[in-house]
C-alpha cells in the first residue's frame, strides 16, 4: 500500500468514524432518556391507565436525539458517497472534517437525551398528579430539545459547508 493510499484511506476511516459518532452516541442518549422516562411512566400506569397517552408523549420526547444524530449519518454517508453514487476519495484532512462535523450532534444527542429523560420523567409526575398540567409539563423537556436542535443544526450546516 502506497502512502498516498494509506492517507486516502484514512480519510474515509474519519469519516466513517464521524457518521457513526454520531448515529451511536445520539441513539444512546435516546435509548438513556426513554428508558429514564419508560420508569416513570410505568409507576403512572400501574395506578392510573387512564393517563398512558400523555405518558406516552412524554416517554418518546427524548427520542428525538436518536433521529437527529442518524439523519447527520446518512448526510454524512451521502456525502462521501457510501450512500448515493459510490464512496469519494477524501483526504485524511476532509474526514476529519467531517467527523468534527459530526461530533456535536454526537456529543449534544448523547447529553440531551438523558437530561431530557430525566426532565421528561420528572414531567410525567406532574402529569401523575395534576394532568390538566400536561402542555405545561410538556414544556420543561422541550427546553432540553432546543440543545439538540441547535447541535442538529450546526452538524448539518457544517457538513454541508465542507468541500470535497
Amino acid at each position: 500500500m502506497s502512502l498516498g493510499q494509506f492517507f486516502s484511506d484514512l480519510g474515509l476511516f474519519y469519516a466513517l468514524l464521524g457518521a457513526s459518532i454520531a448515529v451511536l452516541m445520539a441513539g444512546m442518549g435516546s435509548a438513556i432518556g426513554v428508558g429514564i422516562a419508560g420508569q416513570a411512566a410505568s409507576g403512572v400506569m400501574t395506578e392510573d391507565p387512564t393517563k398512558f397517552a400523555k405518558v406516552l408523549i412524554m416517554q418518546l420526547l427524548p427520542g428525538t436525539q436518536g433521529l437527529y444524530g442518524l439523519l447527520i449519518g446518512f448526510i454524512a454517508l451521502s456525502k462521501i458517497g457510501i450512500i448515493g453514487s459510490g464512496a469519494v476519495t477524501l483526504t485524511a484532512v476532509q474526514g476529519m472534517e467531517i467527523l468534527a462535523a459530526c461530533l456535536p450532534m454526537g456529543i449534544v444527542g448523547l447529553v440531551s437525551g438523558k437530561y431530557q429523560g430525566k426532565t421528561s420523567a420528572a414531567s410525567i409526575g406532574i402529569i401523575a398528579k395534576r394532568p390538566e398540567q400536561f402542555g405545561k409539563a410538556m414544556l420543561f423537556p422541550a427546553m432540553v430539545e432546543t440543545y439538540a436542535i441547535l447541535a442538529l443544526l450546526i452538524s448539518f450546516l457544517t457538513l454541508n459547508g465542507i468541500a470535497l
